[in-house]
């Protein structure tokens, strides 16, 4: 089987779809003829043509409301917001009209729109490269949010949220486009011809969204983590020796509760990580479902791992970083220790 970092999954994703289905396009800042910052969308223009993978202004809100009316008519758009950062802009269109769109026709219209957007830290992009605003999202109703942490889940995952008919917030950790960083800034990074995860068919195949996936099996204490922080846990397990059972979760709405309920119910403890900031973030929604799930089955508090309540600082990215010794920690308390 053929290796493919995340950048190659995620193109391979678009190519599969766009020869797949006359009404996929693709466009956005970039995405055309200098196939994106990150090239996730390089060589689609000169396979498929300017009609279906072209350039757009710097106009979020305008390329949102675009893919609105192109959804509305039977296309179905897969869009770049170039940052994560720059998506706020959008947020009109997608929260008051994509979101809204099934439900105000009474299901005469749908909104199958993908969004994508590189997003979070390790990079030093600074205060406005490197937000994770997941959480905004998966408070909107109509919306579903995915986030995946490695090559093989990436195109599986964008293959199912393009065919799905309701729109799809995509957040791609641009930290992980080359390999699995498991938060060692000082080491070699590794590739992701080195892991099984790289191992990415070249045809199709779905991920389903809404099923998380057990990592790494473990009886200890429960690890629910998304993106990055998947890596980041699974080096700080190894680091700390406590036998937790990491989670996965893709899809972070729909949220898997069933997973989430069996895993607690079977450790008796839950620490939740996430590099967004910690107010009001989604390891909130987490804590609670946990809590409202399994409070029979809980041994010890809910502990949460999170970026802090600040704008990513650029010259201390790693004060702001989860890495693996906070994980630790958080591991630790929530053993008691």
């Amino acid at each position: 089987m053929p290796t493919m970092n995340m950048v190659q999954a995620l193109n391979s994703a678009m190519d599969v779809m766009l020869a797949r289905d006359e009404n996929v396009v693709v466009f956005g800042e970039d995405v055309g003829y200098f196939g994106g910052v990150f090239r996730c969308t390089e060589g689609l223009q000169r396979k498929y043509g300017p009609e279906r993978a072209f350039d757009t202004p710097i106009a979020e809100a305008g390329i949102l409301a675009t893919a609105v009316g192109m959804g509305a008519y039977g296309l179905r758009p897969v869009v770049e917001i170039q940052f994560a950062d720059y998506i706020y802009p959008a947020t009109d269109q997608l929260i008051s009209e994509a979101a809204r769109l099934r439900y105000r026709s009474a299901g005469e219209f749908t909104a199958p729109i993908t969004v994508r957007a590189p997003c979070g830290g390790g990079i030093f992009g600074g205060q406005t490269h490197s937000q994770s605003p997941e959480a905004i999202f998966t408070h909107v109703c109509g919306l579903k949010t995915v986030m995946p942490s490695n090559p093989y889940d990436a195109k599986g995952l964008l293959i199912s949220s393009i065919e799905d008919d309701d729109p799809v917030i995509f957040l791609e950790p641009k930290r992980l486009y080359n390999g699995p960083f498991d938060g060692h800034y000082d080491q070699p990074v590794t590739p992701w011809s080195d892991h099984h995860a790289g191992e990415v068919p070249e045809g199709h195949y779905r991920v389903p969204l809404g099923k998380a996936a057990v990592v790494r099996p473990g009886g200890d204490v429960t690890v629910l983590a998304y993106g990055t922080m998947v890596f980041v846990t699974l080096a700080a397990v190894a680091e700390s020796g406590v036998d937790a059972e990491v989670v996965d979760l893709r899809t972070l709405l729909p949220i898997d509760i069933d997973a989430i309920v069996d895993s607690v119910a079977k450790t008796g403890r839950c620490v939740i990580v996430h590099e967004a900031t910690r107010t009001s973030g989604f390891g909130a929604e987490l804590s609670a479902l946990v809590q409202e799930n399994c409070f029979y089955q809980l041994e010890a508090p809910i502990v949460r791992v999170t970026g802090w309540d600040t704008p990513y600082p650029h010259s201390l990215e790693w004060d702001y970083f989860p890495g693996p010794r906070r994980v630790a920690e958080g591991l630790r308390r929530a053993m008691g220790g």
